[in-house]
């Protein structure tokens, strides 16, 4: 099977910056685009728009989908022509062709794990009784569509793990359709639920049934462009159709807000998170599933700060929140005394940022960011520091799934040199045990990393880590990768990709920056990279390539930027700012028209990042750096 495009095609776009390609001398036609007369006026200003007619969706746009075609044509002729492709992506097939384990999740008594041999296309869901016990394959998605577009989504035993609730996804799409599976059987039931998106599941404890969140059917022809509103709480009790499902909650008042829906571990309370357009910040509302005729009663009101629900012990529930803290705390709430004043703090803010906390084995297993990378620490039901994990490294640890009877718990390390060990952990005694360790065909040992911190254009100090051969010279010779991200309160921490693995193995750089507008500092990291100050991330990313260049790493004829989604936004709107400190950019799937994006399918809710151009003072930001 070959290399997956997404990681094939950079490398074919950065080989132009250490290599001599004189067959690539012409520079592509490109076919002519057609444009209309559209002009809009924001607060009195007049923007042309020539290009409106491309915002169909190329699902259900012919004119579109012959224009993206032709724009391939010429894309992949370019490619084609680069006489190194073969090689790499030779290589790339290689190195990719290692086998991957996810941690095992264990419930019901029984442990589920994804597993990819290598080069298949989606991962497979495998089953076994015990970790002792040979798995079986589960799901297989590889089955279900000839070219792997078809894939499984999130996967929700029940408590007594004989149901198994699961997602299908089509060719990238945020709907979603849930189907429900026999566990013991591998019958597949007949439920379907459809016209969901940005929602899990929760089990009640007697396996019968699950709170789910959907949308509204849209209308013909705008399932991929419609705004996400109106989404409503939902109960599905199995065997039955989903137009029979109990509407749990809703706000039709209020169609931009969004709610998940969290059954407690013993069974007794249905949590429920209120999301707005506003972002992180949510609201708490909960119904007591042992009381048939209460109602959804209001714990936490407003949007002013996160809420992200652990567990309980009976009435006492456990909350991360950045309510007096941007960089976090861990708090408890008793309902019988609902009060702010009686909340009680038991985790305080620390020097680092408190990222997932589980609740598994009476302890809050509590994972840190320090400096964009992990560290581990573990506490008692009253917030006494009991033990830290030692990761061996500097990485990213990532797992720790429980229930508060649960013995062990299972993690996943890795780095940008570190594949993936999976470990279990004994939470009584902390002692862990690797359990499965990915082998890849490449050299760890040949190449080092290390954290640098640099001065942004206000004297902000910014993290950035190198990724490199030992022994690197730094003679401004060498071709260099610049990746970044700086959005939504989401830290960039240490990784492995075969991709970058290719990348260092052809001599290159990898360098990823860590700027303002992402999760790695906290709340106030966060804001100071967002809407009215939103120009801060792409002054750290500028600032980033200039100190590459300034301490000899590279120069900007061998610079690379790259970035996906909002960091393909912050690509764009680099690369047009300042031309001259890259050669190369690669902005893929980003947000580029900072004028409309709010108003398609999900874009409402990334208003709190970066604005509205429907706001005045917004829109003299967001036209300031749109690509």
């Amino acid at each position: 099977m070959p290399p997956r495009l997404p990681l094939l095609l950079p490398l074919l776009l950065l080989c132009a910056l250490g290599l001599a390609l004189p067959a690539l001398a012409a520079p592509p036609v490109y076919p002519a685009t057609k444009t209309v007369d559209q002009v809009d006026t924001y607060h009195g200003v007049e923007i042309a728009d020539p290009y409106r007619w491309l915002e169909q969706d190329v699902r259900e746009a012919p004119e579109v989908a012959a224009w993206v075609a032709a724009e391939n044509a010429v894309t992949f002729d370019y490619l084609g022509r680069i006489p190194e492709r073969a090689a790499i992506r030779a290589r790339l097939a290689a190195l990719w062709n290692y086998e991957r384990v996810s941690a095992p999740m264990k419930l019901g008594g029984r442990y589920f794990t994804r597993k990819n041999e290598g080069l298949q296309n989606q991962s497979v869901l495998w089953v076994q009784d015990s970790l002792a016990t040979p798995p079986r394959v589960l799901l297989d998605p590889n089955t279900w569509s000839a070219d792997g577009t078809v894939a499984l989504g999130a996967t929700v035993p029940s408590d007594d793990g004989r149901l198994l609730a699961y997602s299908v996804a089509e060719a990238g799409s945020d709907w979603n359709t849930w189907r429900v599976l026999d566990i013991e059987t591998g019958e597949l039931l007949p439920d379907e639920l459809k016209w969901i998106k940005f929602s899990g599941v929760s089990w009640t404890p007697d396996g019968r049934g699950f709170f789910y969140s959907r949308y509204p059917e849209p209308a013909a022809g705008t399932a991929f462009q419609s705004l996400a509103l109106g989404q409503y709480l939902c109960y599905h009790r199995i065997g039955t159709p989903q137009r029979e499902d109990i509407v749990v909650y809703e706000r039709p008042d209020q169609p931009d807000w969004g709610f998940g829906g969290f059954v407690t571990e013993d069974g007794r309370y249905l949590v429920i998170s209120v999301s707005a357009a506003a972002g992180s910040r949510n609201q708490i509302l909960y119904r007591d599933l042992a009381e048939p005729l209460a109602g959804v009663r209001q714990l936490i009101g407003g949007f002013e700060n996160e809420y992200r629900f652990v567990g309980n012990d009976g009435p006492r529930f456990y909350f991360v929140t950045d309510l007096e803290a941007p960089r976090r705390r861990l708090i408890a709430i008793d309902l019988r005394h609902p009060e702010r004043e009686a909340w009680r703090e038991l985790i305080p803010q620390a020097e680092g940022t408190l990222g997932a906390v589980s609740y598994a084995g009476r302890l809050f297993v509590a994972t840190y960011l320090e400096n964009a990378a992990s560290r581990v620490r573990l506490f008692d039901r009253n917030g006494q520091h009991v033990r830290d994990l030692d990761l061996g490294g500097i990485g990213s640890a990532m797992g720790f799934r429980g229930r508060s009877d649960d013995s062990e718990t299972f993690y996943t390390f890795t780095s940008f040199t570190e594949p993936g060990v999976v470990y279990r952990y004994d939470l009584a005694t902390g002692e862990k045990r690797e359990i499965s360790r990915a082998r890849v065909d490449f050299d760890v040992n040949a190449y080092e990393v290390e954290q640098v911190f640099f001065p942004s254009k206000d004297g902000t100090r910014v993290p950035m880590f190198l990724v490199h051969r030992k022994g690197l010279k730094r003679d401004g010779s060498h071709p260099t990768l610049l990746y970044g991200y700086g959005g939504f309160n989401i830290p960039l921490t240490p990784s492995f990709s075969v991709g970058r693995a290719v990348w260092l193995e052809m001599g290159g750089v990898l360098a990823v920056a860590n700027l303002r507008g992402g999760g790695e500092f906290g709340e106030e990291w966060h804001r100071a990279g967002t809407k009215l100050v939103k120009q801060n991330t792409f002054d750290d990313f500028i600032a980033a390539a200039e100190w590459l260049v300034a301490n000899r790493i590279t120069r900007p004829e061998r610079l690379a930027i790259q970035g996906g989604s909002n960091g393909g936004l912050l690509v764009g709107a680099t690369m047009t700012q300042r031309p001259d400190l890259f050669a190369v950019a690669l902005p893929q799937v980003g947000v580029m028209d900072m004028l409309r994006f709010h108003r398609f399918t999900a874009g409402q809710f990334w208003v709190d990042d970066y604005g509205s151009a429907d706001d005045p003072e917004e829109f003299r930001v967001l036209r300031s750096y749109s690509p």
